[in-house]
């Protein structure tokens, strides 16, 4: 089986997985762009997920403006659109909030975090075959929750009786993805995600992590994109 076909079936099987899962207030709902935006998700993997993988990149969980619009991590309208190419249709989640309507590729907002992340690997790699051909990003979680005010709630503040099941899902779709790509590197974007990578890295594996590109960090705000170029630099990652 290809790399992208593992990833494929490993990707179908977290979705599957996640769904059976319930939560409990404050979460009122709870995306899953894994279902909804599958066809974009799959146009990400078959051409992405690549046996020559060198990097692994995680970040935590889908963001209402970026993965929760396109299916794809990070993924912010215009990066998806004009760099990635992804042209999937994206459906509807069952149980919409009225302040977060799915828009797919037509949606407006954009997402910080994805635009300065792939505004970097853009500046750095002439095409997105160029990265790819050594990077791949995924999530480690692909649901988005919400509170009834629609304000974000993120995996790792579930009560202990949701986080251990979903923690031991999202573990075992990790370890697969892995296992297919077999990078040399994770890294982690973000302290979350690098506390998951080591659970995970193999002894021939280096895990190591850049800042988070979130707006709600100062330090990001200050010039994320040189930021993270040098600790990939300083890591080694990159020349």
């Amino acid at each position: 089986m290809s790399t992208a076909k593992q990833c494929i079936s490993a990707a179908r099987k977290l979705a599957k997985q996640v769904d059976a899962l319930t939560f409990g207030e404050p979460i009122t709902h709870v995306y899953n762009p894994l279902q909804y935006a599958w066809k974009a998700h799959r146009q990400y993997l078959e051409r992405y997920a690549r046996t020559s993988c060198r990097v692994l990149m995680l970040g935590m969980n889908p963001g209402p403006w970026g993965m929760a619009q396109t299916g794809i991590p990070f993924g912010e309208i215009n990066a998806v659109r004009e760099w990635l190419h992804i042209d999937a249709a994206v459906s509807k989640p069952q149980n919409e909030h009225p302040k977060r309507p799915i828009e797919g590729l037509d949606c407006a907002r954009s997402e910080v975090s994805g635009r300065r992340l792939w505004g970097l690997f853009r500046e750095q790699f002439s095409t997105p075959d160029a990265f790819f051909d050594q990077h791949f990003v995924t999530n480690y979680c692909p649901l988005v929750f919400m509170e009834a005010s629609a304000r974000n709630f993120t995996p790792d503040k579930l009560p202990k009786a949701e986080r251990e099941p979903l923690e031991a899902i999202c573990d075992a779709h990790l370890q697969a993805v892995i296992d297919a790509l077999q990078p040399e590197w994770l890294i982690g974007v973000g302290a979350f995600a690098e506390k998951r990578f080591a659970k995970h890295a193999a002894a021939d594996m280096r895990v190591g992590r850049i800042l988070h590109p979130s707006p709600a960090s100062p330090v990001a705000n200050q010039g994320w994109a040189e930021a993270a170029e040098k600790q990939l630099r300083a890591l080694g990652v990159w020349d």
